[in-house]
């Protein structure tokens, strides 16, 4: 019987032994896993880490941007060779420690380019340096700053564009013909009455004896000469506007570029299968803080950019190829726009509006037609308002201010300065504290651009100026990497593969 207990005894330690056993080794592979996951997980952690970590400095430094190049300076998306970098930072990881780990397959599943969603990527970014650098109250000022502009900036341009098609000067152009006509046909009556008259004089030459000393000659008097400055309005406005309102000392820019393989006018590569949700937005806050970025990165005439176009501001709102066609695209809607804040000043001023009704009667009455005095007149206003809109815009080229709404006081030309308009322009105009300054302007023009156009072209700009960069010929802003989501296989242990999916994105 002793034997028998000690022999049960032996039997029952083995089977708890061999469950203790079994426990502890279950125990150890559950370890193993879970480390094996964790260090897998590490890995791919560092692995995108350190790939976003190589982001291009470029566009970090000059654009505040945050991409990678896809295109590891090429001028294609070379995916492969962005997933080889990835692994070669995975696989020190997984070589750490005792795991048996190796790296079998994997790959990108989805990603997201700069120039996806129609540039909203590139929008957010920008938006969102914007608004770390703003905050809330900076924005606020922002806002208040434009908005109550833009209507009445609108208004005025239209109302410049109206005064400009209203026919006025071809409306004068037509009565000083006729008065032309008439009077060259009244001259040559009173020539043809003359030598009519002469014949009957000569013919009695006692009648003419008789007369000749009891005749007294009085002659009629003229009316007093005045200057008429609506001619010499009309040629100025012949020449060339950038001449005109443009300093000579610092003249304009020549630079042209080639458009055709720029964001706005070639087809674009596109991401796959990691959509942005949610990412859109028209808000005036975001369209405010998209310009502020654009003025705060990019060039324009009074602060011009060292590569590809220099007046790049003035190419969102003219999209030419050339620095000076894009400059004559703003410079007349400048005009524009000043020629309806200056004609809305002469109607609503009195005294000028007394001058003006004074030349025009007497221009009239020395042509000797006075029912044309309301057509000069009409003349008279779009010629005044012209000239004082090529001074305001001397004044906003040379850095200066101009207000926005013009009272009395602001006025810079007078009606007898306007025939010497090319002599009088510097010394006449004023630099108005608190007026808004060309700057102001862009960016009031810009809040009347399409989301579309300043998101494309602003993407130009930025594509060509790190083009214009020795080694970056190439660079294409539709191979610049905001988000991936990579999957990988390992091995563990030579037995187990896990299968590891993970996202990372800038923003």
């Amino acid at each position: 019987m002793p034997m028998e207990k000690k022999g049960s005894i032996t039997v029952f330690l083995a089977l708890i032994l061999s469950l203790l056993l079994s426990l502890v080794t279950t125990g150890i592979q559950s370890v193993q896993a879970a480390v094996a996951r964790t260090q897998i997980l590490n890995s791919m952690d560092i692995g995108l880490y350190s790939l976003f970590g190589q982001y291009d400095r470029f566009l970090m430094k000059e654009y505040d941007l945050f991409f990678i190049d896809g295109a590891q300076g090429n001028s294609d998306l070379n995916l492969a060779a962005v997933y080889d970098n990835l692994e070669s930072y995975m696989k020190p990881v997984l070589k750490q420690n005792s795991q048996k780990l190796a790296l079998k397959q994997g790959g990108f599943t989805g990603y997201r380019l700069a120039t996806d969603e129609g540039g909203e990527i590139f929008f957010r970014q920008a938006v969102t340096f914007m608004r770390d650098t703003l905050g809330s109250q900076g924005v606020g000022l922002l806002l208040d700053r434009y908005h109550k502009k833009e209507e009445k900036i609108r208004q005025a341009e239209e109302a410049g564009r109206q005064s400009e098609d209203g026919n006025s000067l071809e409306n004068y152009d037509t009565e000083m013909d006729s008065a032309a006509q008439k009077s060259q046909e009244a001259e040559a009556a009173s020539k043809s009455e003359t030598g009519s008259g002469a014949e009957d004089i000569f013919g009695s030459g006692e009648e003419s004896g008789g007369n000749a000393g009891g005749n007294e000659i009085v002659e009629t008097p003229k009316p007093p000469a005045v200057t008429n400055p609506i001619p010499i309005i009309k040629q100025i406005r012949k020449m060339g506007l950038l001449n005109l309102v443009v300093p000579a000392d610092q003249g304009i820019s020549e630079n042209q570029i080639s458009l055709s393989n720029l964001v706005s006018h070639r087809q674009l590569q596109e991401g796959i299968n990691l959509p942005a949700e949610n990412i859109q937005t028209s808000s005036a806050t975001s369209q405010i803080l998209y310009q502020q970025y654009l003025m705060e990165h990019l060039g324009n005439y009074r602060e011009p950019s060292t590569a590809g176009l220099k007046y790049q501001i003035e190419y969102l709102l003219g999209g030419k190829s050339s620095d000076r066609e894009n400059l004559q695209t703003v410079a007349r809607r400048l005009l524009l726009i000043r020629e309806g804040i200056n004609v809305s000043a002469l109607m609503t001023d009195a005294s000028k509006r007394a001058q003006i009704q004074a030349l025009a009667l007497a221009v009239a009455s020395g042509f000797l037609i006075p029912p044309a005095a309301v057509v000069i007149e009409t003349a008279l206003i779009l010629c005044w308002s012209f000239a004082e809109s090529i001074v305001d815009l001397r004044e906003l080229f040379h850095g200066g201010k101009v207000p926005l709404v013009k009272s009395p006081a602001d006025w810079q030309l007078s009606l007898e300065n306007l025939s010497n308009l090319l002599q009088e322009m510097d010394s006449e105009r004023k630099d108005v504290e608190g007026g808004m300054s060309y700057e102001d302007y862009l960016q009031v023009l810009l809040l009347s651009t399409s989301r579309s156009q300043k998101l494309k072209r602003g993407m130009d700009m930025i594509e060509a100026e790190i083009r214009a960069t020795k080694g970056r010929e190439q660079f294409r802003l539709d191979c610049c990497i905001e988000a991936i989501e990579a999957s990988v296989d390992v091995q563990a242990n030579r037995s187990r593969t896990y299968t590891v999916t993970k996202q990372y994105s800038y923003i």
